[in-house]
């Protein structure tokens, strides 16, 4: 593997290379308006891409992981996640159903996979794809408190690394992945800001 493959979130320079997205929206507070999406995306081989997201909330890593490992409630919030529903693991673990839909060229698609889970309280959950619509997808939420001025709150990031199938052309499930993660980064923050109220 090469160093670009084993990269860490905390390793990545985001003021170099990230786009920002702000979400600008009248239905969502001042707090979650002001958030800031940084995105990173390494190219790992021809076909496979490494997508990394930041953002930081405003609450502790404990009401973070609260609405990250409430898996079957993850559609009713986030954008294009049609369906995340837990499904019996053969030794115990924790094994998810998860299902996306959208239009892509004015055509609409869906992508499903089922992924294997493992929690590593309250600092990582990692997942593995194995059964689904890629040839690989993988990754982690890292969660990573901090304290500025006496408020407590959560560094979160996001990694995935993505191998399209043949049939899904690499530089638009790159393109739609990368805008994905943010606005589903920021209903997370939206979320969790309502859980806290």
């Amino acid at each position: 593997m090469t160093k670009e493959q084993n990269i860490q979130p905390e390793e990545l320079d985001f003021t170099a290379t990230s786009d920002d997205i702000y979400l600008e929206s009248d239905s969502v507070s001042s707090a979650v308006a002001l958030q800031t999406v940084q995105v990173q995306i390494e190219k790992i081989a021809e076909r496979q891409r490494q997508i990394t997201a930041k953002i930081q909330i405003p609450q502790p890593v404990e009401q973070v992981w609260k609405v990250l490992t409430n898996y079957e409630a993850l559609a009713d919030f986030i954008p294009n996640l049609t369906k995340s529903c837990r499904l019996e693991h053969p030794t115990g673990g924790i094994r998810l159903e998860q299902i996306g839909s959208q239009r892509l060229l004015r055509l609409n698609f869906c992508a499903r996979v089922i992924l294997d889970l493992e929690e590593f309280f309250p600092q990582k959950i990692s997942f593995q794809m194995v059964e689904g619509d890629f040839k690989d997808f993988s990754g982690s939420w890292c969660l990573e408190p901090y304290c500025q001025n006496d408020l407590i709150g959560t560094y979160l990031y996001y990694t995935v690394k993505v191998w399209p199938k043949r049939t899904m052309p690499v530089t638009i499930v790159e393109r739609r992945l990368s805008k994905d993660i943010e606005l589903n980064l920021l209903a997370i923050c939206k979320r969790i800001e309502e859980l806290s109220k």
